[in-house]
């Protein structure tokens, strides 16, 4: 078994900003429902966001590149 790095574990909130997500909780594509999800994760106890910008759902259509970041990038501006 390989030795872990590090000093713990990091505990990661999701937050979706796809109209298709997977798990049904893509509805904060708008910014000001991203924000607040995002500082309900941090109250939570995340110590990451990972902001997600494509559905991994199966059967789900990739995005290109350009739609993922006009998703991403003004949530995570605003999240900074």
């Amino acid at each position: 078994m390989l030795p872990l790095r590090g000093s713990g574990v990091s505990i990661m909130g999701i937050l979706n900003v796809t109209p298709d997500s997977f798990s049904g909780d893509g509805a904060y594509h708008d910014i000001a429902g991203a924000v607040e999800r995002a500082a309900a994760l941090l109250r939570e106890g995340a110590d990451i966001i990972d902001i997600g910008g494509e559905s991994t759902r199966p059967g789900a259509n990739t995005v290109p590149v350009e739609e993922e970041l006009q998703r991403v990038l003004p949530v995570i501006r605003a999240v900074k």
